[in-house]
């Protein structure tokens, strides 16, 4: 098992709480105010609240999109428009609960083999991605 990684500067922090995957979340500042609903496959009623894994998918697909930008201007690249979807998926995993992500990349000013290096890099430098790495399967595509 490798160490975890270690922050040697804050730059920010985000703070918010919730009470179950019914309540709701809030972050500190007041940005977030969001209702939470269990997904009907999961048991749930759906409804017109979010949830954990979506909350997590919006993250790194932002996070992802930053890191990725950031490794194109630190090479000069000029990407043109770019989208980056998450697909979270729970399921079981022995007694418990597990996590796998899916990132689909769009990036079509760019040839493909340039767009992929930079997906690749983007996953190096990430900080959701140096958080899931090791823990969960995380799968990189290029549409």
């Amino acid at each position: 098992m490798s160490n975890p990684v270690h922050i040697e500067k804050v730059l920010y922090t985000a703070t918010a709480s919730a009470s179950n995957r019914e309540g709701k979340v809030t972050s500190s500042d007041g940005n977030l105010d969001v209702q939470l609903s269990l997904p009907k496959s999961l048991g749930g009623p759906g409804g017109n609240g979010t949830n954990p894994e979506q909350l997590f998918a919006g993250g790194y697909a932002a996070c992802f999109g930053s890191a990725l930008a950031f490794v194109a201007k630190s090479k000069g690249i000029k990407t043109g428009p770019v989208k980056i979807t998450a697909k979270v998926d729970i399921g079981a995993v022995g007694q418990g609960f597990g996590l796998a992500a899916e990132l689909t990349a769009e990036i079509p000013e760019l040839p493909r083999e340039q767009a992929q290096a930079l997906l690749e890099a983007a996953h190096q430098v990430c900080p959701y991605s140096n958080a899931t790495r090791g823990n969960i399967e995380v799968a990189l595509r290029l549409a």
